[in-house]
């Protein structure tokens, strides 16, 4: 995982970037919902790490849910594809 954090001014949401690949030259967006207390503190303290995310994709979304229509509902640690962890 890339980047997770909590960005806006008028409507505070939850954003993260995952890179998808060694190189990082192909970048997953997405958000989380407020209501995802767990998912927010697991990529709190995932970041920086491999993880495997699970998500649901949305036909549209509203300034107030997030700026993706991708929402991870769930992430897991996982091994690096490099190194044995």
């Amino acid at each position: 995982m890339i980047k997770f954090s909590n960005k806006g001014v008028v409507f505070k949401t939850w954003e993260g970037e995952l890179s998808q690949g060694l190189s990082g030259n192909k970048i997953f967006s997405f958000s989380v919902l407020d209501k995802d207390t767990q998912v927010i503190e697991d990529l709190k303290n995932l970041q920086g790490q491999y993880v495997k995310a699970t998500y649901v994709e949305r036909y549209r979304t509203f300034p107030w849910w997030g700026e993706t229509r991708y929402f991870v509902t769930k992430v897991e640690k996982e091994k690096s594809p490099i190194f044995n962890n």
